[in-house]
């Protein structure tokens, strides 16, 4: 911004080049006091009175600053630690100074000549770690550049040449190293990171951080901007990353950047927007607000420093805005020793890492005060100082800590969470947990789920492991629901069409002569059809039906083993997921699912379909090592497993890249995946369906990688709860688009939403699953859009039950799914139609439909003769094919 765009609160920015900040044109007297008054009473404010706030000095100043140290006391006396103010002992590790960015006031990134080395090698690192384990430290601070391999050659010879996939997969050994080495704590302050990389990140490290500075894009967009030249430096990608971290369940600091050109309204708006994503997640354990120092040989050595003032009421009201529960920060070496005071009267708890090893590297001008000296400090303004761990104790449990890192963490960690007094770091293993997959819980939950159904409807931590309800309900709104009148959530969220006379005769003419070839408009007709519309619609699907495929319904014998439903991830439709110490949770052992895959063999089955919770304790390995199980048992039999949020946990857990992970699946006995965790492939609905699954794109990337090193797999959608039509038709064509480029979808299901004791629909988000309408055009409408490429329609019969099967049998549907022996995942939430199927129960399904009916593989080939014999054995000794039976457990 040059010195003509002045902004309304009179304040500059940078321009096209570095000019001095205009002094900000103070508010009216009547605001700051309105605005100070409503801070004195608790009142809730919005972003312009924040800003109002900004500008108290003097008498204003103390007044504000009295109001926030009040909501500070009420939050340190809710975390049991009334009156004090913390600090982390750190060492600072500056892993690689190298970055693709050009903030224009930065003085730690640099050029190759300049560093010895593009990276600090393992034994750099660990002796860094080392001196600091010696002196108290419980803390590891590693800051480095974004993303160095892309702008200089020199990082991407560097880690080519030590066998590092990227700065992030060094990073991770380097963290692994000094939890080996010396027992410090890792946080990491790598930048801008995907979903894949905080979650390949997370087993290293109980916390991590990235500044978000600024939601005032100008300063990133606008030629001159502090920013401008900085891909990472876009605000809305840094939101993103803050979002990624909340719904991995990664304890994370942010915070603002005090004095590069925004306004007083562009600071209020960050704070606004940090705590928007920290009611959202609860992942945001401390925000610091930091003060811009200039530094000589930069940019913007020009501008003027914040001042001592102006920080604290930026601090204060930071406090207000972010309330009582955030952890609230400024670095003690960035103002002088006099001024600590004004910071910890304006509402600050915590001041930060301080090193009595390290300088701090990104401000070197700028020495840590000795720990002696902020103890009288603080001491002096009636706290009493207190080391702690870089993770705070509100996030030494699942989900927050890796198992992986709770060794590490129980060393250190004193009774209240805090740094245990005398507490010396240790080396220890990092490693995966203890004793592996063993019987635990509810093993009987298959069987006894259509006796005596769940224990409890809902799991115990139902308030908290989904985020924050109320604020995401605002987020949805009634929109849900479809109580105000807006069906889905997201860009797509709609009116429903008001049908016009013509348009769906029309629509389907056209999708007569091309039903693949149909336009946007057109389908988006043809999924709100009704009456004689939809009848004709499902008659057109069930034509296409017929030439394509034929008339015979087919169906796998198989058997679902779902080996754990202990899982953490967050989803909120998910009804299956249970705390690990709940009374519906359960885990088998590896032998348990060999023996249960030696039962579906005997009963004729000729697939196995295995799936289980993301259990925080599930050893790296264990995916190949319970598909070598039931390789070893049943050789013959087709593994099919693990859907794509499976993979990428047995990614983040082996460091494997998402290619080589799936190549070791295939080999230690994977035959296909899978294509459930899909839901909508929207974002927007994603993250309403769910706090912590992966996003759509690394679906997407998963699948692709599978068929492409020949493992394939299903499609799937499930729909009825957050969504509309126009998710449907936009999910649909990202699904022929994969098809055509890979071929390696054998078929593609609907599932609708079981809402009966989904949490979301529990929590009055998401309506009550699809109308019976709407499941049969959402089958026609897969049948005419996949036309040409997904040959095979499927339906579930454990969500619509026989009548709603042969309703959609009669709209284009040719297949049924399985036998499945046991089905626990929508019994869980609610499905009345059971767990299991006979043969003869499938095939009098498609003969209600007035269909032949035949037994394929899973790969939709002829089943060998031997197959075909076992699972019809006699009907008196209880076979598959007769009278059904539940299979025993056997422990």
């Amino acid at each position: 911004m040059t010195r003509a765009g002045k902004p309304a609160d009179g304040s500059v920015g940078i321009g096209a080049r570095p000019v001095p900040t205009a002094v900000p044109v103070a508010p009216g007297a009547a605001a700051l006091r309105r605005a100070l008054r409503r801070a004195r009473d608790g009142a809730l404010l919005d972003a312009a009175e924040a800003a109002v706030l900004m500008a108290a000095r003097g008498d204003d100043l103390v007044d504000l600053s009295g109001s926030a140290a009040r909501v500070r006391a009420a939050g340190l006396r809710s975390a049991g630690r009334p009156d004090t103010i913390t600090y982390s002992p750190k060492v600072f590790i500056p892993l690689t100074r190298l970055c693709r960015d050009r903030c224009h006031y930065c003085t730690f990134a640099t050029v190759p000549r300049r560093l010895p080395a593009p990276y600090l090698n393992l034994d750099e690192v660990v002796d860094i770690a080392r001196q600091g384990a010696a002196a108290g430290c419980a803390e590891a601070l590693f800051t480095l550049g974004d993303r160095p391999e892309d702008r200089w050659p020199a990082a991407r010879e560097w880690l080519d040449a030590h066998g590092y996939d990227s700065t992030t997969g060094y990073l991770r050994a380097a963290a692994i190293a000094v939890l080996e080495e010396t027992g410090l704590l890792p946080h990491l302050n790598p930048g801008v990171l995907s979903w894949e990389e905080l979650a390949r990140l997370k087993p290293v490290a109980p916390s991590m951080g990235m500044m978000l500075e600024t939601t005032a894009a100008r300063l990133w967009s606008d030629p001159g901007g502090p920013h401008h030249g900085s891909p990472d430096k876009e605000p809305a990608r840094r939101l993103r990353v803050l979002e990624d971290a909340g719904r991995l369940a990664v304890p994370f600091t942010t915070g603002l950047l005090l004095g590069i050109g925004e306004t007083r309204l562009e600071r209020a708006e960050t704070l606004f927007a940090i705590r928007e994503v920290a009611r959202r997640y609860g992942g945001v354990q401390e925000v610091i607000v930091q003060n811009f120092r200039a530094k000589d040989g930069t940019a913007m050595c020009g501008e003027p420093d914040v001042g001592a003032a102006e920080l604290a009421a930026a601090v204060a009201v930071a406090r207000l805005v972010l309330g009582p529960s955030v952890r609230l920060q400024a670095p003690p070496n960035l103002v002088d020793a006099g001024e600590c005071a004004l910071l910890l009267a304006a509402g600050i708890d915590d001041w930060g890492g301080v090193s009595p090893v390290t300088p701090d590297h990104v401000n070197p001008e700028r020495p840590w005060p000795a720990v002696e000296t902020l103890a009288a400090l603080t001491r002096a303004a009636g706290f009493t100082l207190r080391p702690r761990l870089t993770v705070y104790p509100p996030y030494l449990g699942e989900p927050w800590l890796d198992p992986r890192l709770r060794s590490h963490v129980d060393a250190l960690a004193g009774p209240d969470g805090l740094l245990r007094s005398a507490a010396t770091a240790v080396g220890r293993p990092w490693q995966e947990p203890d004793g592996g997959l063993a019987n635990s819980g509810r093993v009987d939950l298959h069987a006894a789920i259509d006796v005596t159904g769940r224990q409890a409807d809902r799991r115990a931590d139902f308030v908290s492991v989904y985020g924050d309800w109320d604020v995401l309900r605002a987020r949805v709104s009634a929109a849900g629901t479809g109580a105000d009148g807006v069906v889905g959530t997201g860009s797509r969220a709609r009116v429903p069409l008001v049908r016009l006379d013509g348009a769906e005769r029309a629509a389907l003419r056209r999708a007569t002569r091309d039903p693949a070839g149909i336009s946007d408009a057109d389908a988006l007709v043809l999924f709100d059809a009704s009456g004689a519309a939809l009848a004709e619609l499902c008659g057109l699907a069930d034509d296409l039906r017929r030439d394509t495929v034929g008339d015979d319904v087919t169906y796998v014998v198989n058997r679902n083993i779902n080996f754990t439903n202990v899982c953490y991830t967050g989803c909120r439709f998910c009804a299956f997921a249970q705390r690990r110490n709940d009374a519906d949770a359960y885990t088998l052992s590896r032998q348990e699912v060999g023996a249960r895959a030696e039962q579906a063999w005997a009963a004729g089955a000729t697939e196995i379909c295995m799936q289980g919770g993301i259990h925080p304790d599930l050893p790296g390995n264990a995916y190949f090592e319970l598909a070598r199980e039931i390789k070893s048992r049943v050789p013959a039999v087709h593994l099919h497993a693990y859907s794509p949020m499976e993979v990428v946990n047995g990614v983040t857990r082996t460091g494997l890249s998402i290619r080589d992970w799936l190549t070791a699946a295939r080999e230690a006995g994977v035959d296909s995946i899978p294509g459930t965790a899909a839901e909508i492939l929207d974002d927007d609905v994603r993250w309403v369906l769910t706090k912590g699954k992966l996003p759509a794109a690394s679906w997407v990337e998963i699948i692709t990688t599978a068929h492409e090193i020949g493992l394939p797999s299903s499609a799937t959608m499930m729909y009825g709860h957050v969504d509309t039509s126009a998710h449907w038709l936009a999910h649909l064509r990202l699904l022929r688009r994969i098809q055509e480029r890979t071929g390696g979808f054998t078929e593609f299901v609907a599932l609708p939403f079981v809402h009966h004791s989904s949490p979301i629909y529990l929590a009055g988000v998401a309506r009550p699953g699809p109308t019976v309408e709407e499941n049969r055009a959402v089958h026609a409408m897969a049948r005419l859009l996949l036309h040409g490429a997904i040959d095979n329609i499927q339906c579930s019969w454990v969500k619509l039950g026989v009548d709603g099967c042969h309703q959609v049998l009669r709209g284009g549907v040719n297949d049924v799914g399985g036998t499945l022996m046991e089905e626990t995942i929508s019994r869980m939430a609610g499905s009345q139609h059971g767990s299991a199927r006979s043969i003869a129960e499938l095939e009098a399904m498609a003969a209600g439909a007035g269909r032949p009916a035949r037994q394929r593989t899973t790969t939709y080939g002829a089943v060998g003769a031997e197959r075909f014999a076992a699972a019809r054995p006699d009907a008196a000794a209880g076979s598959v094919g007769g009278a059904r039976r539940v299979l025993p457990i056997i422990s």
